[in-house]
């Protein structure tokens, strides 16, 4: 229904679907006590209370007016399911998912995720990714009026689900280190911006890239391919450009893997690792890069699961800790944006947290969006469960989902 029409049905007193009534209640919300309407807010707009120059009127930031009218409409199920991004198959309880069909349409109508994230097996062409991810994200809409985050790992080389499956039609833009070693800042923002392009083209709207990682430790070679290589500085001018260039393609971009893991020694797929510097160590070293993608302003940023001890006072893995993710990230670095956790399910994580036990830490850490748990029912009512009990507060959900809300008010079209 049109807004000028769901206006009139409002105003008769007839009923509106939920998306009409929230498209409504944030046009209205965006009216200032003056009388003033503002447009979308770029990114770059001032946030609310900067004074308009010359109006002598406050400034509205109309992603918060619409961020609150969405929170506003929410029921306590759907805040809670909107804090996790999940594989289709863990959504949908199915094998391998390659359409979104009435399965789909149920699994949302039940748990109305925030974000879905696709890998390989859910790719086979072209036409057939752009109808799952259309598909999908229409009803979501008709569920919650939210759009889903479509995200996908397309960093680029070994780590690129689109370009390496035959019958895409895109190229693959080659492994960051090969990238990294022209030191040309343009070729890395060209690159983003082509993969950024493909991937908005099928209906993908995030990217779990750039990487931010120095791999600057020669006994360690798990970042070697995907990272732009030993020299922070040199990595920190990459990853801007690359910001700049998901940014340019309307993809919303995130820096990974926080707070820097390209020094640790395994993979956190399989075990725990364990970075032993101090603090000094990581503001000298993998700390430059992030502060390069914040000051670019990417709107996501993954903790990854690397333990910092002399940092964190114990052995959690970075995304459940409140000393990595409040204290540093949000504290020391100044990031307001999404904080995404890497998957939730790899080894690191699952082989000494339960999926319930987890999704709880993660929020209580200070992070906003929960990936890939192994277990969401577990996790799911694990969070409710601490609501109950006053270990999260309703008011920190909140938090964490006017962020999210923003992201995609701020790049999904809704």
């Amino acid at each position: 229904m049109p807004i000028q029409g769901s206006r009139e049905a409002l105003a008769a007193g007839q009923p509106v679907s939920r998306r009409a009534f929230v498209s409504v209640a944030g046009a209205a919300a965006a009216v200032t006590a003056g009388g003033l309407l503002f447009g979308c807010a770029s990114r770059q707009d001032a946030p609310v209370g900067d004074a308009a120059e010359g109006s002598g009127n406050a400034v509205v930031d109309p992603l918060a007016q619409r961020s609150e009218t969405l929170l506003g409409s929410m029921s306590d199920r759907e805040k809670l399911c909107q804090l996790f991004c999940v594989t289709p198959e863990s959504l949908t309880g199915m094998g391998q998912v390659i359409q979104a069909g009435d399965a789909t349409r149920n699994a949302l109508a039940s748990l109305p995720v925030g974000g879905l994230v696709y890998f390989a097996d859910n790719i086979g062409g072209p036409e057939q990714v752009a109808e799952m991810l259309g598909a999908t994200r229409g009803f979501a809409l008709d569920v919650c009026g939210i759009p889903p985050l479509l995200c996908v790992d397309e960093e680029g080389g070994q780590v690129a689900r689109v370009a390496n499956r035959a019958g895409m039609g895109v190229d693959n833009v080659g492994d960051m280190a090969d990238i990294g070693a022209g030191a040309d800042p343009a070729e890395a923002r060209s690159a983003a911006e082509y993969v950024g392009g493909y991937l908005s083209d099928l209906g993908f709207n995030t990217d779990f890239a750039p990487v931010c990682d120095v791999a600057n430790n020669p006994e360690s070679d798990t970042m070697r391919r995907r990272s732009f290589g030993a020299d922070p500085q040199l990595v920190a001018q990459m990853v801007a450009a690359q910001v700049e260039g998901f940014e340019a393609a309307g993809v919303l971009c995130s820096a990974k893997h926080f707070p820097g893991i390209g020094a640790a020694v395994g993979d956190s797929h399989d075990s725990r690792i364990v970075f032993e510097g101090t603090l000094a160590d990581l503001e000298a070293v993998e700390l430059v890069p992030f502060r390069a993608a914040i000051d670019a302003g990417v709107p996501l940023v993954m903790v990854g699961h690397l333990s910092v001890p002399q940092v964190a006072g114990s052995d959690a893995p970075a995304c459940l800790s409140s000393a990595i993710v409040t204290d540093l990230l949000r504290g020391s670095l100044g990031f307001e944006g999404v904080v995404v956790t890497d998957s939730l399910a790899m080894g690191a994580v699952g082989e000494y947290y339960s999926a319930a036990e987890a999704a709880v830490l993660a929020l209580e850490a200070g992070c906003d969006l929960l990936l890939m748990p192994a277990d969401l029912d577990a996790a799911l009512d694990a969070l409710r469960a601490a609501v109950d009990e006053g270990r999260l507060s309703w008011g920190r959900i909140d938090d964490s989902l006017r962020r999210i809300l923003r992201a995609k008010l701020e790049y999904l079209d809704f």
